[in-house]
């Protein structure tokens, strides 16, 4: 992709970059040694786990398994480690030199979700898998160019005996809320993954596993939403296996997973009683209350969402949520316009065929608006009050039209 193509990216994702949640729960906190020891014996939030250690080879038919752990990188973390990465971390295992455990979360009696070592286990099962050779390798160079299959026996079969160690938490782990999901969040914001702490969305999509958050996977292929955001559009591919376009993997609101969050947002903004607090607040929100979410309801969003993005996309014809062109004649694209049009497209889906022959006039009326108030659609004030006041700036132009 070009130069223009990469600043839009970054623009937005820098837009929609949340800001950690400070606030006081106003609770007074213990003070002397007796309230603090009280505390801490009475503290319910308590983690259950068991530790674990797998052989290579167990690790692989766990994965080719699918019944106990589902490797699909679409709906995990997006980083992808370079083959020199995961050629170091067989090297390290030929070596037995120690490497960090895999963090599994018990969902179900023994049924485990990937918490914190996916590109690890992806290493792993793709060299046993013969889906790489080896690159880079710094003590056994001897062995750069060999897939796994191609590995001497008496090489091969140290790899197998190699092991590495889990640390699984159990479904008997518990929180404050008796809320599994809280104690995810909490281990995840305390696990490193790579050397980087997952960003909030990152959280969101592993957290919140389920038919909702699969949606926003979906809805963020869009070919609609893909060209208007500059996201090379998403090419089928069996579901179960890693997914490798590599030119969606250098995008930067897909490596991010902002794509997804772009989605979360319309559908977290829907409803007026929910925009309260902070954008993060608000966007949890929605993950957590959607999570127990019905077939039908899944149909009635994916309607609401794909309708109101092709409309937007053919309406402003090229200039989807764009803002009128700065001093060097750019019209930036802006996530607070494409909140405040897409919600509003969603709140009227009835009249979308209405919107479309008027489309020339919705034009007008939005580069009106924009030339009255400048600030209103840049997004620097993203309090709920001033989302709500974008929303009704907007409904207000569409109302005129019907």
């Amino acid at each position: 992709m070009g130069k223009t193509n990469m600043s839009i990216n970054d623009d937005i994702t820098t837009q929609i970059t949340e800001e950690e949640d400070d606030q006081e729960n106003g609770q007074a906190l213990p003070e002397t040694d007796q309230e603090i020891e009280d505390a801490y014996a009475n503290n319910v939030f308590r983690v259950i786990y068991q530790t674990n250690n797998f052989f290579l080879p167990q690790i692989k038919d766990l994965i080719n398994g699918r019944e106990v752990l589902n490797l699909r990188p679409e709906y995990q973390r997006r980083l992808r480690w370079p083959a020199k990465k995961k050629s170091l971390l067989i090297e390290s295992l030929l070596l037995n030199i120690p490497i960090p455990p895999i963090y599994f979360f018990e969902n179900d009696l023994a049924r485990y979700e990937v918490m914190d070592g996916q590109q690890r286990l992806n290493a792993i099962h793709g060299f046993l898998q013969n889906d790489f050779a080896l690159v880079g390798m710094e003590k056994m160079p001897f062995l750069n160019g060999r897939r796994y299959s191609r590995l001497p026996p008496k090489v091969r079969r140290g790899l197998e005996r190699a092991s590495i160690s889990s640390i699984i938490l159990l479904q008997e782990t518990r929180s404050d809320e008796h809320d599994p999901y809280l104690v995810r969040r909490y281990v995840f914001e305390r696990l490193n993954t790579g050397g980087e702490k997952l960003n909030p969305q990152e959280l969101r999509n592993s957290i919140y596993k389920g038919p909702f958050n699969d949606l926003l996977v979906k809805l963020a292929r869009n070919p609609s939403f893909c060209r208007i955001f500059d996201i090379p559009e998403y090419s089928l591919v069996d579901e179960n296996e890693y997914y490798e376009n590599e030119t969606r993997q250098k995008n930067s609101l897909y490596r991010t997973m902002g794509d997804c969050q772009l989605v979360l947002r319309c559908f977290a903004l829907l409803e007026d009683n929910n925009i309260s607090g902070s954008m993060r607040g608000i966007l949890d929100r929605c993950m957590k209350e959607n999570r127990g979410i019905s077939q039908s309801e899944i149909e009635k969003k994916e309607l609401l969402f794909s309708d109101s993005i092709v409309a937007c996309e053919e309406i402003f014809e090229g200039s989807a949520f764009r803002l009128l062109p700065d001093k060097l004649g750019r019209r930036r694209v802006s996530a607070a316009l494409y909140d405040a049009l897409v919600v509003s497209f969603m709140r009227r889906h009835n009249e979308i065929p209405n919107f479309l022959k008027n489309k020339e006039t919705i034009r007008l009326k939005v580069d009106d608006l924009l030339r009255r108030d400048s600030e209103l659609m840049t997004g620097q004030a993203n309090t709920a009050q001033s989302i709500k006041s974008r929303l009704e700036a907007i409904n207000s132009i569409l109302s005129d039209i019907g």
